[in-house]
């Protein structure tokens, strides 16, 4: 079965341009040109990917996004922006965008981050992961802490999930680059250390600190930090 992408953008003609392209790729489309159409289809319809533009007449793409999230939609979301201060993207990606791309963009550049979030681990069909009161289940991407769930991003949960896998393990930056994101680490970007900060915080509205920094080396999924301590 084809994968299904909404495609929000009120620009007619990069509109036509990536759907035709995605189309010509094997997705099936859906395109809305401004918020109210955008959003009406993300309450009404279930997608696999959502490719959100920030700029829309009506509600705009952040506050699509962020409704989205408070809905408990995992939906993954990549937005795009005009915007390429790193201030703003970090806003995007906090509100919930599991990646984004800036314009103008390459249509190669956005067929790969499309290809990039569609691709899933292989699940455990009927296997849930356990770490201390942490509980997840990759066949239905579901998340837990303490009893309570966890609304997770697409890419938080799989980060949080690859930490799982391999709790006790200090795993550096560029690992973690290359197994979930799929890419690179270019030294630059601070996209793993928001996504690190936004799974820090959810983990701990429930309970001490599990995901823990090691200086100059990366993330380790471990022992709770005794109360009053986080490092």
């Amino acid at each position: 079965m084809a994968f299904r992408i909404l495609y929000v953008e009120d620009d007619a003609e990069i509109a036509e341009f990536v759907a035709q392209g995605l189309r010509e790729e094997g997705y099936v489309v859906e395109h809305a040109a401004d918020g109210h159409t955008g959003g009406h289809a993300l309450e009404t319809s279930n997608w696999d990917l959502v490719i959100l533009d920030w700029w829309l007449p009506g509600p705009d793409g952040f506050t699509l996004l962020r409704q989205f999230r408070a809905a408990g939609r995992t939906t993954p979301v990549l937005f795009l922006t005009a915007r390429d201060a790193i201030a703003q993207r970090v806003e995007g990606l906090r509100a919930g965008a599991d990646d984004y791309l800036c314009k103008p963009f390459a249509y190669e550049e956005l067929l790969a981050r499309v290809q990039a979030l569609l691709r899933r681990p292989p699940a455990l069909a009927g296997t849930e992961l356990r770490h201390h009161d942490l509980v997840l289940d990759p066949a239905s991407n579901r998340a837990e802490r303490a009893g309570q769930p966890l609304a997770l991003t697409a890419r938080e949960f799989a980060l949080l999930l690859f930490f799982v896998r391999h709790a006790g393990e200090v795993l550096s930056r560029t690992r973690l680059y290359e197994q979930v994101w799929e890419e690179e680490y270019d030294g630059l970007s601070n996209t793993l250390e928001v996504h690190v900060m936004e799974v820090r915080k959810k983990l701990e509205v429930h309970g001490p600190r599990l995901l823990h920094t090691v200086r100059g080396r990366g993330y380790m999924l471990g022992e709770p930090a005794p109360e009053g301590e986080g490092a």
